[in-house]
């Protein structure tokens, strides 16, 4: 199939492409990498007025490494991460999450950005930057605002996004030399989205331990403070499987079956972290 008959704009300000999102007679939406808005669009899943391609925006290109902070323009891409071509304050951990997207030729286009404001819920980053404590920031006709990727992520396939805003960067905190990352998840193939996702991270002198289980056909579980699955201890190796289990029975999972692929996500990404 082909998509419906749209208008198209590509902006050269940050500015512009808010203003053209401000026409709420318009049905409209925003193209980056478009790795999922491109097959939404051929099978008709979404019918636009007017595509804003926001790829001529270098502002949202930009990457910055601060003191405590690193600073990702949502147009930063998959490869760009993979590649060590932004600065990296995880150690690691979001290139190693990027590795794993999909096939190359979609890290080749696909932005991280684009990703968090899809919001599939089976896609890496929604995971992945809500356990390592990252930040959205928001900008719209009235300045810009920041808020945890947690709480930009509100559903599946919905976000904390206005109608005249756009997903400008994410901000992702700088961990610690000693701090410990677990990211794993179940694919039926190479390529596909995840069936289930398990990320921990552990990072004591900034006193932070982060669980999420993702790709839960809803926004991710995130727990901020993640002992109660360690027994009310800091230490990796006392994991509780069926401490998981409650709380993903607790967030409306019904099904045994999924509840125990998705505690076994969550398991070995706690064996990754300890070093197992």
């Amino acid at each position: 199939m082909k998509p419906v008959n749209f208008s198209y704009e590509r902006p050269r300000h940050l500015d512009d492409a808010i203003g053209l999102l401000a026409d709420q007679s318009a049905h409209t939406k925003v193209l980056a990498g478009g790795q999922s808005l491109g097959p939404m669009l051929n099978l008709r899943l979404v019918q636009p007025d007017l595509i804003i391609d926001i790829t001529a925006l270098d502002q949202l290109k930009h990457a910055e490494k601060l003191r405590d902070h690193v600073v990702l323009g949502a147009c930063v891409t998959h490869a760009d991460i993979e590649d060590g071509r932004v600065p990296d304050a995880t150690n690691g951990a979001m290139r190693a999450v990027a590795a794993g997207i999909a096939y190359r030729a979609v890290r080749n286009r696909g932005t991280v950005g684009g990703s968090l404001t899809n919001a599939d819920p089976s896609a890496d980053w929604v995971s992945a930057l809500s356990a390592l404590g990252a930040e959205a920031v928001v900008r719209g006709a009235g300045g810009a605002r920041t808020l945890a990727v947690e709480a930009f992520v509100t559903g599946a396939l919905e976000t904390a996004l206005g109608a005249n805003e756009l997903l400008e960067a994410i901000r992702v905190p700088a961990q610690s030399a000693s701090a410990q990352w677990g990211y794993y998840k179940v694919c039926r193939k190479t390529g596909e989205y995840a069936q289930a996702i398990g990320a921990v991270l552990l990072d004591r002198p900034r006193d932070v331990f982060r669980a999420v289980i993702g790709a839960t056909e809803r926004r991710p579980l995130v727990l901020s403070d993640a002992r109660a699955l360690f027994g009310g201890s800091c230490d990796l190796t006392q994991f509780d499987s069926s401490a998981a289990d409650a709380m993903l029975q607790s967030g409306g999972m019904t099904d045994a079956l999924d509840r125990q692929i998705h505690t076994v996500a969550l398991a070995r990404a706690v064996r990754r972290a300890a070093g197992a």
